[in-house]
């Protein structure tokens, strides 16, 4: 039967260009985005500077215990977004174990602000010495530091954290990504398979009908199938390492990367995103081979002369599952907050997308009961045609409704979450910063700038701003979170956060309202957070504010973090200070150039989302028009029977219009309510907005693309047959 396959894919030019489109767009993204994790777990950098050393003690990430609710133990490990440090007094602690032979603590790298406290220390152990023992007592006293011990290539890791930390996004990335992508390529290839399939009924009734077994249809139905995935591999996998290479260039150009970071050329990717696309396209064969295979041969022809009407009970049932899914999923994604929230609402997204192709053939039928008047009555007979096709052919709709709705609901959703929160984020600067000017110094501002400053004569206030990340515990897992370290005593002076609840006060932290909904803290609570060097601290809220997105989640007060300011906020009485004497090498500059630099900073974080949700728009939008041009062009013999039977060429024109006018109106309104519902859950629960910002063009982009994109699809397939004779067009294949 493979023998067989191959040679009926010969007489099918359309219906194989069709599926082999989407196979090879599919290993092309999953072979780019495979790159990219394959980069990450691949990639190990080798020690220089301790390259000599048998083991390194330092604190590189941080882990947290607890218990689910099964009473199960979890664990969770997080990487520092700043190097944490030990006490000196580790070192000599070190020295005492035996087998060391010398413990050095890297003055390099010791940290200037407590000069008690070290980054790393570097242990050679005596020649003979037993290094599991070794290890084991150094990671016993590391441990108490919340420090680890590494040895062999894992040095590498301590001594170039950006590596460690450009390799651990690659994987984050990559894997996130690449998750969203399988589940829409699944879509898709199910979609596209099945559609191909179900065209051919009266081929393959024929087949049954002639003594071929129902093991023989399906595997020559599935040898097909892999033989073109194996065709759309050979295509997508030379443009997926294309891509791949392309994006690593610009993940070192835009800083998410060093340049010395060596990208993967996808020897595995490539390879596991050949089998898995010839899987799914066996698979989806298989399932959608399942019924015509099953019938008796005697009553093959006969059922295969139209389209089933019912759908199974147990498609409603999972469609229904799916359904209550996306609801739970909402929930969560309200109540939690940041990537927890952003999480839950991508898959409340795919849930109900899911849901609307499970269920589509009842909408399908119910939407053609409800519109018959309002066909009927624009387009005449030609709109009765339509309502009767389409109560008729719900199920084989189906695709084609699923396709749209796709590419509405992600075109209207995921695309304008970066606008809001670039939007939001720059208005809540603008909006919050008081203060005219700020000072900043490329080699540093000291820690007392902020005073020295304040007595300029015209200065009101003088504040001084730390950037910063604190980490916080989510359900089972751990975030970094954005902060801010400011002079709390004169902060209120020069920044507006919008309090809602208290005041801020000196040795205590204010919290966003966002999140302190979603983490379900109140005024007065302690709460518990780490520090970007992992420091431990229970700290009081005193304040909650709205501006969280322009400010951070977490204002703390400086001296809790330690640190010297990045800049200095200055406002004036109205004159520009005229000296900075003070402070020689640092600048004075409007505030405007700071909003500017975040503004820019912000477009280049959001590059990558924005690349990575327009890969799967660009996937959407193609798999729809797929999926149309397919259906239109397995309506032939239906064509060209109206045609016989008097129908006029005219009154299948404007049939086909009025069908797709339902279809493209059923799949707006049910994809922008997808769209609306995804996008005002992760705004409000992300920026705290009650509606989310979406741009004229944005909306006006992807209704009329979608228009466009379910008409011309559509009619030119069906032009074209029409040009053709009808009644040659009855016996046709394609």
């Amino acid at each position: 039967m493979i023998g067989l396959a191959a040679r009926l894919l010969r007489h099918r030019p359309g219906t194989v260009l069709a599926t082999l489109i989407a196979l090879a767009a599919g290993v092309m993204v999953m072979t780019g985005t495979g790159a990219l994790v394959e980069s990450g777990l691949r990639y190990q950098p080798k020690p220089q500077l301790y390259g000599s050393a048998d083991l390194v003690v330092a604190k590189r990430d941080i882990t947290f215990t607890g218990k689910e609710f099964g009473g199960d133990t979890y664990t969770t490990t997080t990487r520092l977004p700043a190097p944490g440090t030990m006490p000196a007094s580790l070192v000599n602690q070190l020295r005492q174990v035996p087998g060391v032979a010398k413990v050095v603590a890297d003055p390099a790298i010791k940290d200037k602000a407590k000069p008690s406290r070290v980054e790393v220390i570097a242990i050679t152990e005596e020649n003979g010495a037993d290094r599991a023992a070794v290890k084991a007592a150094v990671e016993k006293l590391a441990a108490v530091e919340s420090a680890k011990a590494y040895g062999g290539d894992d040095k590498g890791t301590v001594e170039r954290p950006d590596l460690a930390a450009a390799r651990d996004l690659l994987i984050q990335v990559g894997a996130a990504f690449g998750g969203y992508v399988v589940m829409l390529i699944v879509f898709v290839v199910a979609g596209t398979v099945g559609l191909s399939i179900r065209g051919r009924r009266r081929e393959l009734a024929l087949l049954r009908a002639t003594g071929a077994t129902p093991w023989q249809l399906r595997r020559m139905l599935m040898g097909e199938a892999a033989i073109l995935g194996a065709i759309g591999s050979l295509i997508g996998i030379p443009t997926g390492l294309l891509a791949s290479r392309w994006m690593g260039d610009q993940l070192i150009s835009k800083g998410f990367v060093p340049a010395d970071f060596p990208m993967a050329m996808g020897v595995l990717a490539a390879p596991a995103a050949a089998l898995l696309i010839v899987a799914l396209a066996v698979v989806a064969a298989l399932l959608a081979a399942r019924r015509i295979s099953a019938i008796r041969p005697a009553e093959a022809l006969a059922d295969a002369a139209v389209e089933p009407t019912r759908s199974g009970k147990v498609r409603l049932g999972f469609g229904l599952a799916a359904l209550v899914g996306a609801l739970s999923s909402s929930a969560f994604a309200v109540m939690g907050g940041g990537q927890a929230a952003l999480g839950g609402a991508i898959s409340m997204l795919y849930l109900l997308v899911l849901a609307v192709a499970l269920l589509a053939p009842w909408i399908n039928g119910t939407a053609a009961r409800l519109l018959s008047p309002v066909l009927s009555a624009v387009w005449g007979n030609s709109g009765y045609l339509a309502t009767r096709n389409l109560a008729t052919n719900a199920r084989g709709m189906a695709t084609v409704l699923t396709a749209l709705v796709l590419s509405v609901g992600f075109g209207g959703s995921v695309w304008f979450l970066q606008d809001n929160l670039e939007r939001q984020t720059v208005q809540q600067v603008q909006a919050g910063t008081l203060a005219q000017y700020a000072v900043v110094s490329p080699k540093g501002l000291p820690d007392d700038a902020a005073e020295r400053l304040s007595k300029i004569p015209g200065v009101e206030a003088a504040t001084g701003v730390r950037r910063t990340s604190v980490i916080v515990k989510v359900f089972q897992d751990a975030e970094v979170v954005p902060a801010q370290a400011m002079d709390l005593t004169s902060a209120l002076k020069t920044t507006d956060l919008q309090l809602k609840e208290g005041e801020l006060t000196p040795g205590t932290v204010a919290v966003s309202q966002v999140r302190a909904d979603s983490q379900n803290w109140k005024l007065g609570d302690t709460i518990d957070i780490w520090l970007a060097d992992g420091t431990p601290k229970q700290l009081k809220i005193t304040a909650i504010y709205s501006r969280g997105l322009g400010f951070g989640d977490f204002v703390l007060d400086r001296a809790t973090l330690g640190q010297a300011p990045d800049e200095v906020l200055i406002r004036t009485s109205g004159s520009k200070p005229t000296t900075l004497a003070q402070l020689p090498g640092a600048t004075l500059i409007p505030v405007s150039e700071l909003t500017v630099q975040t503004a820019k900073d912000l477009a280049i974080s959001a590059w990558l989302n924005k690349l990575l949700i327009g890969v799967m728009i660009g996937y959407a939008a193609l798999a729809a028009a797929n999926t149309m041009v397919m259906a239109a062009l397995a309506r032939r013999r239906e064509v060209a029977v109206l045609r016989l039977t008097g129908v006029t060429t005219r009154q299948v024109k404007r049939m086909v219009n009025a069908e797709q006018a339902a279809l493209l109106g059923v799949a707006l309104v049910i994809g922008g309510a997808i769209a609306a519902v995804t996008l005002t859950t992760i705004v409000r629960a992300v920026t705290g907005g009650a509606l989310p910002y979406v741009p004229a063009l944005g909306w006006t982009a992807v209704l009329g693309g979608a228009t466009l994109l379910a008409m011309t699809t559509t009619i030119l397939p069906i032009a074209l047959l029409l040009r053709k004779p009808a009644l040659a067009q009855t016996g046709s294949r394609e």
